[in-house]
């Protein structure tokens, strides 16, 4: 992972956002970029001393801006904006969502549409640096203009203001934690409340960091998928690259191969592929797991495309064109983001629902072809993964509640200035909770597939699913009398979670 973003001629990329959100890479702002700053500062300049008024330079804000502000007022009115824009309101949302945020409002920055001085920039950089993560609400964003109160919250923390949670994670007032880490607060000048606030980063960010697990989830999906193909008895043939070839979706052929590598040299698989097994075909949610999941993929690959397309816009308003214009415009209207993280809460609740009925068919006798009930070592005595399927039961409900869509709704605001706004800070909210039930309903299967395989010994599974089988076992015990199954889910969902199974299987 990057240790240093450098911004100067393009966009950050996905990688990049993680790299800061997640890995802590350190911001560096190019030269070019910094001359640039200060090339489109001069024409913010010249408007701030022009008579005719200019919106975010001499005016006030939304409904409000019909107010010409006189000189000796601006910078009350640069600080007024963001204490009053600073109005999120429940809990503190997560660091990496914050820096994420902090990156994204810093690469448009540094496109020079915006006007901020370079100094301001440069402040932004030296507080993600600095390991300061200032303090955001959950609530307070309509996704339009852009994420207001999420970002008023940061440019607060770079006057001096507010609070902040510092490297060691203690929630601290700004100023002191400025001053610790020798940074000066920010006195912000024209047009710079308004450059700091107006863009749609929170939800942007949030997409990046949900694209990222999601494709990691859904690798760990055909890996668990597979297990549990294996472990039931069923085929590996309807994986069969000819068969896809049929219906020629990229996701379902990546899906269907991973799958196929995975059950590779299994003895459970070929246990019953001669003639005296009976069997014809297998249940959906064995049989369709490449469609399912490729599904999946390819809603990611257009949530991607998507990110990727914002990740080289410069959203601000009014913006400061080339020629010195400052134009007002619409672009921090969220919804190209909003309408694709709801779209990915969908496939988010699907692979989540069909992993839950993998896990449940091999809990039942009728169905798991000689396991045994629930899985338990003495059924009646022990009920073995009964509840744990109630788990993810529960978890998957919550999900297709989360597959409901945020944007299609919609509160007039500002006066009716604002008269329709995205909801796309919602939806990444919704997202992120989806993610997260999604790691759990993964955690489950792959706990339970784990056990499964175990009880077809003396049969062996196949390299890959041996090798994941033996991580499980590193954190959760094999098949024996009940014990206490919170801790080896959550020991499983980390697992899944930090890449640990991924890398089992790559070794494998």
């Amino acid at each position: 992972m990057e240790r240093t973003v450098r911004l100067d001629a393009g966009p950050v990329s996905r990688e990049q956002v993680v790299a800061v959100a997640r890995g802590g890479a350190r911001v560096e702002l190019g030269e070019t970029v910094l001359k640039n700053l200060a090339e489109t500062r001069r024409h913010i300049d010249a408007l701030a001393e022009a008579e005719q008024p200019t919106y975010g330079v001499s005016t006030g804000f939304g409904a409000l801006a019909i107010r010409h502000i006189p000189p000796d007022r601006r910078t009350a009115l640069q600080r007024s904006l963001i204490r009053s824009h600073a109005a999120g309101a429940g809990p503190a949302v997560e660091p990496e969502v914050v820096r994420a945020l902090m990156l994204l409002r810093l690469s448009t920055l540094a496109t020079g549409y915006t006007g901020i001085r370079p100094e301001t920039a440069a402040a932004l950089a030296g507080l993600l640096n600095a390991g300061l993560v200032p303090v955001v609400h959950e609530y307070g964003s309509l996704g339009c203009s852009g994420d207001l109160a999420p970002l008023a919250a940061v440019a607060l923390a770079l006057m001096g203001e507010g609070e902040v949670f510092d490297r060691d994670g203690n929630r601290r007032p700004a100023a002191d934690a400025l001053r610790d880490a020798g940074l000066t607060p920010v006195t912000l000048a024209e047009k710079e409340g308004l450059a700091l606030t107006n863009g749609t980063d929170g939800m942007l960010g949030m997409l990046v960091l949900a694209l990222a697990d999601l494709n990691r989830l859904l690798d760990t999906a055909d890996l668990t998928g597979a297990m549990s193909v294996e472990a039931l008895l069923g085929t590996d043939r309807a994986f069969a690259a000819d068969l896809q070839a049929l219906r020629p979706h990229p996701g379902q052929a990546r899906s269907a191969r991973r799958m196929s590598a995975a059950l590779r040299g299994s003895e459970i698989v070929a246990s019953h592929r001669g003639p005296d097994c009976t069997r014809v075909q297998d249940a959906y949610s064995l049989r369709c797991a490449p469609q399912v999941h490729g599904a999946a993929r390819d809603t990611v690959s257009h949530g991607e495309l998507v990110a990727d397309r914002e990740l080289a816009a410069a959203i601000d308003n009014p913006v400061v064109l080339a020629d010195g214009r400052v134009e007002s415009n619409g672009n921090f209207h969220g919804a190209p983001i909003a309408y694709v993280l709801d779209f990915l809460a969908i496939p988010a609740a699907d692979v989540a629902s069909i992993a839950e009925r993998r896990t449940d068919r091999m809990l039942d006798i009728t169905r798991s072809q000689g396991l045994p009930a629930f899985l338990a070592h003495d059924p009646g005595v022990d009920s073995g993964y009964m509840i744990a399927q109630y788990t993810q039961a529960a978890v998957v409900s919550e999900l297709k509640r989360l597959a409901v869509p945020a944007s299609v709704d919609s509160i007039p605001n500002s006066a009716m200035q604002e008269d329709h706004v995205s909801m796309g800070w919602s939806a990444a909210r919704k997202l992120r909770r989806a993610v997260d039930g999604l790691t759990t309903v993964l955690a489950v299967e792959l706990l339970t597939a784990a056990r499964a395989l175990d009880l077809r010994a003396p049969l062996r599974p196949a390299p890959v699913t041996a090798a994941v089988r033996d991580l499980v076992r590193e954190r959760a015990g094999g098949p024996g009398p009940d014990r206490h199954l919170a801790p080896e889910i959550a020991a499983v969902e980390e697992l899944v979670r930090s890449g640990a199974v991924l890398e089992a299987l790559e070794e494998a």
